[in-house]
This record gives C-alpha cells, sequence and structure tokens, in this order.
C-alpha cells in the first residue's frame, strides 16, 4: 500500500467509524472536548510544486471514483454551478469553479449552486471539503451549508467536516459568519488569520450554545497554499509562519 492510500485510508476510517462519533457527541454533551491530533502526514499529500490549472479545465488532480451529476469524472470534465460533485471509498477530487478551489475527500457529496463558473452557496451533504475563496463584490454573498450549520463566506479558506448531528469548521484564515440551523440566533462571527478559531456547531445546545470550541484537525497549510496556486493566488501574507498544531 502506497504513503498516499494509506493516508486515504486514515481520512476515511477517522470518519466513518461509530465509536468516534459516538465519543465525540458523548464529549459534547458532557461538556469535554477531546482534541483529535493534527497529523503532519496530512502536510505531506499534496506536495510539490503547484501550478495554476489550464484555461478550460476545472480538474486539477482526482483519485478513485470521482462522480459529476452522476457521471464518471475525469481531468478534461467541467465542473460549474448547479453541479453535484461525489466521491467514492478511497477517493478525492480536487477542482476549481471559477476563483474558488476545493479538495473533497472520500465519501463525500457537494451541491454547486450558481450560474457557470460563479458560486452562490454550497451544500455539502456529507463528507470533508476544503476550500478557498475569492473576494466578492459588496453586496454578493456566499454561503455553505451543512447538517448543522450555516457559514457565511467572506474571502476565507475554510475546512468542513459534516456528519448528522455535528459540523466541524475550521476557518483557516478570513471571516466567516457561523450560525446554528437549529437556531439561527445562536451565531459567531469569526476573523482569523492562521486557523484561530476552530468550531463544533452541534445539533444539541451545550451550556446554551449549539458552537462549541475545537482543536484544528486534518487539513494542512500545504493543502491550502496547493488550492491557492491552482487559481492564480497565494495564502495571504504572513499565512502559516506559525505552527497551528494542538
Amino acid at each position: 500500500m502506497s504513503f498516499d492510500d494509506e493516508l486515504l485510508l486514515k481520512d476515511e476510517t477517522s470518519l466513518e467509524d461509530p465509536a468516534r462519533r459516538a465519543r465525540l457527541m458523548q464529549l459534547l454533551c458532557g461538556g469535554a472536548l477531546g482534541l483529535v491530533p493534527f497529523s503532519p502526514a496530512y502536510a505531506r499529500l499534496f506536495s510539490g510544486s503547484a501550478r495554476r490549472l489550464k484555461a478550460g479545465r476545472s480538474i486539477y488532480k482526482l483519485k478513485g471514483e470521482v462522480l459529476v451529476n452522476g457521471q464518471r469524472a475525469d481531468k478534461r470534465t467541467r465542473i460549474r454551478g448547479g453541479d453535484t460533485v461525489r466521491t467514492g471509498n478511497r477517493s478525492r477530487v480536487v477542482f476549481a469553479v471559477g476563483g474558488d478551489s476545493f479538495i473533497l475527500r472520500s465519501n463525500s457529496e457537494l451541491e454547486i449552486d450558481g450560474a457557470d463558473f460563479f458560486i452562490d452557496s454550497l451544500r455539502i451533504l456529507t463528507g470533508r471539503l476544503l476550500s478557498v475563496f475569492a473576494k466578492r463584490d459588496p453586496g454578493q454573498r456566499l454561503s455553505m451549508s451543512a447538517s448543522t450549520a450555516t457559514i457565511g463566506i467572506r474571502g476565507s479558506g475554510v475546512y468542513l467536516e459534516v456528519e448528522p448531528e455535528l459540523t466541524y469548521v475550521c476557518t483557516c484564515y478570513g471571516q466567516v459568519a457561523l450560525s446554528a440551523n437549529d437556531d439561527p440566533d445562536d451565531s459567531e462571527l469569526i476573523m482569523s488569520k492562521n486557523h484561530d478559531q476552530p468550531r463544533y456547531i452541534s445539533s444539541r445546545s451545550q451550556q446554551g450554545s449549539r458552537i462549541l470550541e475545537a482543536p484544528v484537525i486534518n487539513h494542512s497549510n500545504e493543502e491550502l497554499e496547493l488550492l491557492e496556486a491552482i487559481v492564480g493566488r497565494a495564502t495571504p501574507r504572513g499565512f502559516g509562519k506559525e505552527s497551528y498544531e494542538k
């Protein structure tokens, strides 16, 4: 088994393990959050020099079963507003839509809403998604929705993990507005320079709020640098100079 395959297996196991999910919900309800360690292996997942996507291309890299609107994708497949992207077991895809780019990990499903190559909103039904977004003009809104949370995006890098009763959100840099789906008044504005304020958004209230502190897990600065590079940008100045391991 290759190092790359080992990472895919680890990624799937941590997400799909029922014992992990039950333990995490128990910790949340009991008022104690266990730290999930950041693995340095993720930093090497997409090592190497990244280059801007060629004109007319959406997919930078894919592995395993990747479906766009139910059809098997390859590097020539275009992805745009109105499409649904799904990955199978031990699979992933790195792609861009306009100035926004993404890593969709194994066993994940993402719905994209927008016109052609401009995204208005995203819905991640299940799984894990790392994203970087171009700045919008004033008045242009971009939102992401998940099982328990809605995230308003304002030119940010964001990592999500979505389970039926729990959403994990790390604002890697930039600004987002978080709100709990079951109580929109339960909200928080996050401003981050370097993975400063990760959050869990639970289906259950804990000490008066569904938005809870979380560790940094399962994504790397190198992946964010790759995502910015394939749309012709760099990560913000000063980002990633300090370690964010917990």
